[in-house]
């Protein structure tokens, strides 16, 4: 009994600590993925709730109980962190910036290379990007789209808060067009709110034109 009870706990420990010495392809750094947290997390608490069995097989049901609790806390931190992944690779070279914030991903897609001054027409550049959100998305069936579109603050309210809507449309119609599911999309203007820069420069301007994507996971 005592070594199927260690083999168990090994396999508990080892799935725990998956991807704990992960290197991240984009800044050479060591990191510990959602997935190591999250099981870190279901193993103890899986261990926890194994160790309340009987007394005669209280080790064995603690291990097994770390093992599925492991597993179980990794899910949706795994699901994230490969979608994350994907995102970064394919969006690498094409000005589209990713960022995680807990278990959703956000892609800001600026005005350069996402629309015309004054007009809601996807370029041709934002095309290949948005291609690639959409081989990804095909393949992670249970994520929801946040599409948010915004505007700088040159223009009146109601200008600028329809043609943040039309921009938003505009990239989740492209995306139902590709095979996404129009019912995983949530599109949104929000004109000129929520600025990321100062609209008293150019530059400052053209940060606040964008087009943001949020991936949500379905579950957790």
């Amino acid at each position: 009994m005592k070594a199927r009870t260690g083999w168990i706990a090994s396999l508990a420990l080892s799935v725990a600590v998956a991807g704990c010495s992960t290197v991240n392809p984009y800044t050479g750094e060591q990191q510990t993925s959602s997935l190591a947290k999250g099981s870190g997390i279901g193993a103890l608490l899986g261990g926890a709730t194994g160790a309340l069995a009987d007394n005669d097989h209280r080790l064995d049901h603690a291990a097994i109980g770390a093992a599925v609790g492991a597993l179980a806390g990794g899910g949706v931190g795994y699901y994230m962190d490969a979608q994350e992944a994907k995102l970064r690779q394919k969006m690498q070279g094409t000005g589209v910036s990713v960022t995680r914030q807990g278990n959703q991903v956000m892609l800001n897609m600026p005005s350069n290379i996402t629309f015309a001054t004054d007009s809601a027409n996807l370029s041709q550049q934002i095309r290949s990007p948005l291609d690639g959100v959409r081989q990804v998305l095909e393949e992670y069936q249970d994520t929801r789209v946040q599409i948010d579109g915004y505007t700088d603050s040159t223009g009146s309210d109601s200008y600028n808060q329809r043609l943040s809507e039309l921009r938003a449309q505009a990239v989740g119609n492209y995306l139902a067009r590709g095979g996404v599911d129009f019912n995983r999309l949530i599109m949104s203007g929000h004109g000129e709110d929520n600025p990321i820069a100062s609209n008293d420069s150019a530059q400052g301007r053209a940060q606040n034109r964008r087009v943001e994507i949020t991936l949500v996971p379905t579950q957790g």
